[in-house]
């Protein structure tokens, strides 16, 4: 059996470095050769309260274990991984002064943000002025333009994709009229506005797209108005308490329709724990799905998934789902990246082989089998494949289980 440590032994300072040997022949034309590490710096809420702090233990655990394995495979062009891992709260102003300070220490090779969006957001210009090459699970409206961010590529994915996703499922249920609920932060209103498009386009009916503010305590009178537009089926948009407000005002309504989480519920561990925490196996979820990808399913025979998980859960308990565990995927997509630049510390020919069907193809990642970037685009882009909805189930390490698969 393996032997588990909470996460928190793991960063029990502010900044932890976690250096891990590799092996191979590192570029000739690196300074320093194979005794320089390649130095990544993770960023992380670890010291956040509730569904933030779970989501970004997991995503740091993640690139834990991304790193091991990679180092196992001889690194990045033969240089080893060295992880430092900050706590910067889900904090955007300490995000972003933690990673002036490392710049100013010793600029990294490689960033890795585990969300929230605002995160993100506040460091990318920062990233993009030092040349420094990055990753992220939690995408803003522009984290995907390679124009305005050439160096960055976004692991989780954003409104545009969970969308297309969500109307890909409606038209295989034979939903005709489906109506939208969402947040009033960035990412809700974008989802919002990206629905309205998305269903245009299938020659869906959108009954309705109602925001509720993200502090608010009730939505059923914006749910009373979707009912009213006779929507056969709502796709949802909630992160944290706001999606148990809405299962209650739902139940409260009487309404007994489909529900389609998006990724941000299926990043919610309040569907994947029972009561008194959660509630799973209350009749508030009996009509929801939730959005979540292949690699969130326990799959047996899913070797490289498989591999993710057990490297992870050696490593400290994994707190909540999979679906913000995209950090993996970022060391085996810049080692084929470096392998095909002839380069571990030129950051722009690294994204620009990033970019490549080569690199995409080879790139043995896990949590999505294969990405889409593109010259234009850096978003993941998963295929209709890669994305799954399921009821919800107990979560096992990060997975849902595979016997309630409506």
């Amino acid at each position: 059996m393996k032997t588990r440590r909470p996460l928190a032994a793991v960063a029990l300072s502010a900044a932890t470095a976690l250096a891990i040997v590799g092996c191979g022949r590192a570029d000739p034309a690196e300074t320093g050769g194979a005794d320089e590490p390649y130095r990544v710096l993770v960023t992380g809420g670890i010291s956040a309260q509730g569904v933030l702090a779970a989501n970004a233990q997991t995503a740091i655990l993640a690139a834990q274990a991304g790193a091991r394995v990679q180092n196992e495979s001889g690194g990045i062009g033969g240089r080893r991984i060295e992880l430092t891992i900050v706590d910067d709260g889900g904090d955007p102003t300490k995000a972003v002064t933690e990673l002036r300070k490392a710049i100013s220490a010793k600029k990294p090779d490689l960033f890795l943000s585990s969300g929230p969006s605002s995160v993100s957001a506040a460091v990318l210009p920062i990233l993009n002025q030092n040349d420094i090459l990055s990753f992220g699970v939690a995408p803003t409206p522009d984290s995907t333009d390679a124009a305005k961010f050439p160096l960055n590529f976004d692991l989780g994915i954003g409104a545009p994709e969970s969308a297309r996703g969500i109307v890909g499922h409606a038209k295989e249920k034979g939903y005709d009229s489906i109506g939208v609920i969402h947040g009033s932060t960035a990412y809700g209103e974008l989802f919002g506005k990206e629905m309205t498009s998305t269903l245009e386009k299938a020659g869906l009916r959108q009954a309705g797209n109602e925001e509720y503010e993200a502090t608010a305590l009730d939505m059923t009178a914006q749910l009373q108005s979707l009912k009213n537009a006779g929507a056969e089926a709502v796709a949802v948009d909630a992160y944290g308490a706001p999606l148990g407000y809405i299962l209650q005002n739902m139940q409260r309504l009487g309404w007994d329709v489909p529900l389609i989480g998006n990724i941000s519920v299926g990043a919610t561990n309040l569907v994947a724990n029972e009561p008194p925490t959660g509630v799973l196996g209350t009749p508030q979820v009996e009509n929801l799905v939730v959005q979540v990808f292949t690699s969130t399913v326990h799959d047996a025979d899913s070797e490289a998934v498989n591999r993710m998980v057990d490297t992870m859960a050696s490593i400290g308990t994994i707190p909540s789902t999979l679906v913000v565990a995209g950090n993996y995927d970022a060391f085996p997509l810049v080692a084929a990246g470096a392998e095909k630049a002839g380069t571990t510390t030129d950051a722009g020919k690294l994204a620009q082989a990033i970019e490549t069907d080569e690199v995409q193809e080879t790139a043995e990642t896990a949590f999505f089998a294969r990405y889409n970037f593109s010259a234009d685009s850096h978003g993941p882009n998963p295929s209709q494949d890669e994305m799954r909805f399921i009821a919800p189930t107990k979560v096992v390490n990060g997975q849902f289980g595979s016997d309630r698969q409506p």
